[in-house]
């Protein structure tokens, strides 16, 4: 009913003359608009079906080798949270998302909305909330289409810079691979501004979705800690980011200035806890494996091998069936 009441207003606003419509950019920082606003507008060579199609052959691709986490409860799970999170979203495609055994903290988005979160995300998020928090981000990516229109950028500047093969010989030549080298043609490392856009959405849809939006601050902190106390270990999850101190500063200042406060908000579940101790098991024992393959590989004398007294060995063998075999030199004396 209040969805609908704004609506009635926005169009109210249309029609009295001296009033601008609201601009697209104005909807985008608007959590009610949520759903009603097209935020993978932008140039874009693929259109949505060959989009959802391209994701279709990139996953099923990434999936015939990938370590994809087949444990029913924790794969169900997971995508469940994706999916009350799509719900909340501005996606326009089906979403799936599974689950990648990983000790790394990354998430990624396919072209098309197929979403793989890796278990060393699960392991290091304290609450349901901050799994939520990194799922909500990639379908920022899913919404604002992130993937396609990276790719048209690189072709475009790719045309663009044809003639220059014509125009300046080789020369020309390294000036187009230059230019390659400047926008490089990928649907997953993202600008930074396709970032910063993705903690924007995922923001609103993880605070739309009833989940305490400071948990995205929460997990962003962390992930800072661990990069300072030991440099490298989410070095993947910087690599296209901006600056974690950035993230951090501007995720706080859009809760303050967008969102409204709650009187609840979910935090984390019991579910939350069971799979996150499933996969903490599953790694003891992994590691476990791991350093008792690592040590040396002991034999025992198997008890039956020990000569008995008299000559003969327990179990009724002889000396004769354990001594190698003989062959006297002919022409020796016997």
């Amino acid at each position: 009913m209040q969805r609908s009441a704004a609506l009635i207003v926005s169009i109210g606003l249309l029609l009295l003359p001296g009033v601008a419509p609201a601009r697209a950019e104005d909807k985008k920082i608007d959590p009610d608009q949520i759903g009603n606003r097209d935020v993978g507008k932008g140039l874009n060579l693929y259109s949505l079906e060959k989009e959802i199609s391209l994701g279709k052959g990139m996953a099923a691709q990434l999936e015939r080798d990938a370590p994809i986490v087949r444990d029913p409860e924790i794969a169900e799970y997971v995508n469940r949270i994706g999916q009350n999170l799509s719900r909340n979203s501005d996606v326009k495609v089906p979403v799936v998302v599974k689950v990648l055994n990983s000790a790394q903290v990354n998430a990624f988005a396919l072209p098309g909305g197929f979403v793989y979160v890796n278990t060393g995300v699960l392991l290091k998020a304290n609450e349901e909330a901050e799994l939520a928090g990194v799922i909500a981000h990639e379908l920022g990516h899913v919404a604002g289409r992130h993937g396609t229109r990276q790719a048209s950028r690189g072709q475009v500047v790719n045309w663009a810079s044809l003639p220059l093969i014509f125009m300046g010989g080789w020369a020309g030549y390294a000036a187009r691979q230059a230019a390659g080298l400047v926008v490089p043609m990928t649907f997953l490392k993202y600008s930074r501004d396709f970032e910063r856009e993705a903690d924007l959405l995922g923001l609103q849809y993880l605070a739309k979705a009833g989940y305490d939006p400071t948990a995205m601050v929460a997990f962003f902190e962390r992930i800072e800690t661990m990069e300072k106390t030991k440099p490298g270990t989410a070095a993947e999850f910087f690599r296209s980011h901006p600056v974690i101190s950035e993230r951090i500063k501007k995720t706080q200042k859009n809760i303050d200035d967008l969102l409204a406060a709650q009187p609840q908000y979910i935090v984390t579940t019991s579910q939350f806890r069971d799979v996150k101790e499933k996969l903490e098991l599953a790694e003891r024992t992994s590691k476990l494996k791991a350093n008792s393959d690592s040590g040396p590989t002991l034999r025992r004398r198997p008890a039956d091998a020990i000569p008995a007294e008299g000559g003969a060995e327990a179990g009724g063998k002889t000396d004769d069936d354990e001594r190698p075999t003989l062959r006297r030199r002919p022409g020796s004396e016997p």
